[in-house]
């Protein structure tokens, strides 16, 4: 465990946590930190306490000292400076005709540097202006450019409620807002009313997303049939989500009754709470579904090659594959026999020499030498220059090799 205490170094912004050593540290208190950039002035908005040690970013840096009077009236000077500092600025972004706004100045505890901020479109090319600036301040000069969130919150205001904006009294970070939120808290959609002074939607919609979507839980959905305590059935045609009211329309014949009621006093059917894991499974089925037709659009292999497996069910009743081979050897045999007595016919006389071969062949088979039975076939069919009967040629695609 280790003591820790928080400090805010602006009115508004992110807090920073540092090591309070001996200090009694109070909230609201003006301290002297030790930052990366130097000595700072900052406000104690977290008071002492203790947590975890992976929970807090190392190296923890200490607090030097409470904020004297001396170090006060250093700050107030500091703030003079600012306002001087920020006027000059934009005149040499005049002189200079420069596409950016200058926002805010900040001088360094130290005096040794000072950051100015600014809003651009785009990059801006701001060498001449440093030089210019640093020839008049005499010190380190830093431009930083920040977005119109972070502009809204430097420069303060009110916001359509009546009330100092959030990002310039309370809020530490700048949460994702979308458009989903609004229609969550079924609000206007116009961009004029949803949106706060930086022209973003407003950071309080990320504030209530929580209680609206536990309030929706329970109500019904537009247009879905609720049932009363009397058995009576009606449409949904209005809710009031904060009351956790229903308003139903009931037709009778011709006529037309609209009443209000509570949602506890109605039976309807809830929503349906999407489940993440669950629309995962379904995007991997719907790719697998997917990629079937493209499997089946694929063009034939050619002769010998692997042929596709066939579904599990059909496997079942299927024969074995030496069953397989063995059958489809007797078909070929037979087939050879049938068409023996047709090539006897066809033959001319004379031909010792092919006599010989087949008499070859037949010893090679019978001995089981494959490999010298299709050396003889291949040796015949380019003596006699005749084409392979069709039995061979299945016999060449069935045993994975072409024909010649």
């Amino acid at each position: 465990m280790i003591k820790i205490v928080g400090v805010r170094f602006r009115n508004a912004g992110k807090v920073y946590y540092f090591n309070p050593k001996d200090f009694t540290l109070r909230v609201g208190d003006h301290v002297i930190v030790e930052t990366s950039k130097g000595p700072e002035y900052g406000v104690i908005t977290t008071g002492c306490k203790m947590v975890a040690d992976d929970q807090v970013a190392q190296p923890l840096r200490d607090v030097l000292r409470i904020a004297s009077e001396e170090d006060e009236a250093q700050m107030s000077e500091i703030r003079v400076k600012e306002k001087e500092a920020l006027k000059v600025c934009r005149e040499k972004v005049h002189e200079h005709e420069l596409d950016m706004k200058v926002v805010g100045a900040e001088y360094a505890f130290d005096g040794s540097k000072m950051l100015f901020y600014f809003t651009a479109d785009g990059r801006v090319d701001f060498r001449e202006l440093v030089k210019d600036l640093a020839a008049v301040f005499h010190m380190r000069i830093e431009l930083r450019q920040i977005g119109v969130r972070d502009e809204t919150r430097m420069l303060g205001g009110i916001g359509t409620c009546g009330r100092e904006l959030c990002c310039a009294t309370y809020l530490r970070e700048f949460q994702p807002v979308s458009i989903k939120m609004a229609k969550e808290q079924n609000l206007s959609l116009n961009p004029a009313k949803i949106s706060g002074a930086c022209g973003r939607l407003m950071c309080c919609l990320k504030n209530e997303e929580e209680t609206y979507e536990f309030l929706n839980a329970k109500m019904p959905k537009m247009g879905a049939e609720a049932v009363t305590a009397d058995n009576r059935s009606g449409k949904v045609v209005e809710l009031d989500v904060l009351r956790q009211r229903v308003r139903v329309l009931f037709e009778e014949e011709d006529s037309k009754e609209l009443e209000y009621f509570s949602v506890e006093d109605l039976t309807f059917q809830p929503r349906k709470k999407k489940d993440p894991s669950a629309q995962g499974q379904e995007k991997n089925k719907n790719k697998k579904e997917d990629k079937k037709p493209e499997q089946a659009a694929k063009p034939a292999k050619s002769a010998g090659a692997e042929k596709p497996k066939k579904d599990a069910a059909q496997d079942e009743n299927a024969p074995s594959g030496e069953n397989k081979k063995k059958s489809r050897k007797r078909k070929h045999k037979a087939d050879a026999a049938a068409a023996a007595p047709e090539q006897a016919a066809d033959r001319p006389a004379g031909q010792d020499a092919e006599n010989s071969d087949r008499t070859d062949e037949k010893n090679g088979s019978k001995n089981g030498d494959k490999a010298a039975g299709k050396k003889h076939r291949r040796r015949r069919s380019r003596r006699s220059g005749e084409t392979k009967h069709t039995s061979e040629m299945k016999i060449y695609a069935d045993s994975g090799t072409q024909g010649e």
